[in-house]
């Protein structure tokens, strides 16, 4: 069982999304602009984009990383608009109206809320969007959120690396060496990176015997957010 909980608009670890904090930040756009500007194919314009690579504060995608290989950047060139865009429009949050994206009646009641943006957003974004669907790799790995969440909820306490989630689930063979590194690759685009875009997980560069690694931790988000069949298991466990 997997259960969002409600949270309050003063609740700090709300912080910590960069999903929450980029879907505040485009509503909040649209709202004191009048709207967003579409393209012919009904994505935002450059405008509004590479005002949101400046102003979303996106981890690893800053106005650096952004304009680094092109003077422009369109929506489909900066995954976290595109997929908050998506977000809007499925959560009758957002419509398509004479070349603009408005803001519904729903969705300029959420303006003063990131609580509740949040909870509309995020359970949709985590358990229901098809996450292989704006990766690299067009696959998606076996398994559903309801194990994959308990079982990260107890061991991710103390911190593990992709490869050690990985095999938690699928066994410790496969690595980025060697051929296994789609799986591996299939698995962190699906799984974790939704977790980290969300907040709920929060990614560390480690520097270990074996060369690098990007450890993996559970933020104040997740305790905060979720509620899981193994909560109590996490109570129990010892923490140094």
């Amino acid at each position: 069982m997997i259960e969002f909980r409600e949270l309050t608009d003063d609740n700090p670890v709300l912080q910590l999304s960069p999903l929450l904090r980029a879907g505040l930040r485009t509503i909040e756009y649209a709202a004191e602009n009048g709207g967003i500007g579409l393209t012919a194919t009904k994505a935002f314009q450059r405008k509004f984009v590479h005002w949101a690579v400046e102003h979303v504060n996106w981890p690893g995608f800053g106005l650096e990383e952004a304009f680094s290989v092109s003077k422009v950047v369109n929506e489909y060139e900066f995954p976290p608009i595109q997929i908050v865009h998506y977000l809007l429009l499925q959560r009758k949050l957002g419509r398509h109206y004479k070349g603009k994206f408005l803001l519904t009646k729903k969705g300029k009641g959420l303006l003063k809320s990131p609580a509740q943006l949040f909870h509309e957003l995020m359970p949709f974004f985590i358990l229901e969007v098809d996450h292989s669907s704006y990766a690299r790799l067009d696959e998606r790995p076996i398994g559903n959120w309801d194990v994959w969440l308990n079982v990260m909820n107890v061991e991710l306490e103390a911190g593990l690396s992709e490869k050690q989630i990985y095999g938690l689930f699928y066994g410790e063979g496969p690595d980025w060496g060697n051929a296994g590194w789609r799986e591996m690759a299939v698995f962190s685009s699906y799984v974790l990176k939704p977790l980290e875009w969300a907040g709920l997980v929060s990614v560390h560069e480690f520097e270990g015997g074996h060369g690098r690694a990007w450890m993996h931790f559970k933020t104040p988000l997740w305790g905060e957010a979720l509620r899981l069949e193994t909560d109590k298991m996490v109570k129990a466990a010892a923490r140094h």
